[in-house]
């Protein structure tokens, strides 16, 4: 368990807002993909949410970032109606959806499907990935990993979280990082930077069978239809469920 601290708040979308938390203990750390229990003084439910910061960050300067949609649970009222900057709340790691992969591992590539707010464990995931492949071409040591694809679905272009984040690490590694950005219930028109990235309609089987081979880890976070559908998809293409890493969120 471990005090934080709120550093930094923002509407990352209609309906959700993210913290950036100040955690000074230096044994807290996590893998990227984990999430915390959330605990809030004053407040007797505990709140569960995922980490969407790289782990490197948090060594770096002892920050991590969490997205929280909004819902009657009492912890997302909290954060969206009563939580300040400098508000004290703590933090316990969790999980066993995570990528954390060590030096001497084989290289693999990484398959994100999320839905909606479950992009938040796949972003950590993302963004530890890039800070793998710049270690490797800085250094030329560490983990090598290999191509990473992102599909992202949301009900519209102002429910995907994090899209400038993502596109500026698509940019940064064009060779390693590519996305596919889906719209379910877009009404009004896409934007000119975002419209090369956007397909209309939900993930569909036909584009994740593309990704399967045998360095392929595949990594589902979103409604519980959908992260069902897929990992049973991948199951019936004969991926081994060993690469199959899957988190619902309700």
């Amino acid at each position: 368990m471990a005090t934080a601290k709120v550093c930094e708040i923002a509407q990352e979308s209609p309906s959700v807002k993210s913290l950036r938390l100040h955690v000074a203990d230096k044994d807290f750390s996590f893998k990227a993909g984990q999430w915390v229990d959330f605990f809030i003084p004053g407040v007797s439910v505990v709140g569960g949410f995922s980490i969407c910061s790289s782990p490197q960050l948090l060594e770096r300067e002892r920050i991590i970032e969490l997205a929280v949609k909004y819902t009657d649970h009492p912890p997302a009222i909290w954060v969206h109606k009563k939580c300040t900057l400098d508000s004290e709340v703590a933090l316990r790691v969790g999980g066993e959806f995570f990528f954390d992969p060590q030096p001497t591992d084989a290289p693999r590539n990484l398959v994100l499907i999320a839905g909606g707010v479950g992009i938040n464990p796949l972003l950590s995931i993302l963004r530890h990935s890039a800070d793998l492949h710049r270690d490797q071409a800085d250094r030329g040591r560490g983990y090598d990993i290999g191509a990473i694809k992102l599909f992202y679905s949301a009900k519209n272009t102002s429910e995907l979280l994090f899209k400038k984040n993502i596109l500026d690490l698509v940019n940064e590694f064009p060779e390693k990082i590519t996305c596919s950005l889906h719209v379910t219930k877009q009404t009004t028109q896409i934007s000119a930077e975002l419209k090369p990235f956007i397909t209309e309609g939900r993930i569909t089987e036909k584009e994740i069978r593309h990704h399967i081979s045998a360095e392929t880890l595949f990594y589902i976070c979103g409604p519980p239809p959908m992260t069902d559908f897929f990992s049973k998809q991948l199951e019936s293409s004969h991926v081994p469920k060993e690469h199959i890493c899957f988190e619902k969120w309700w």
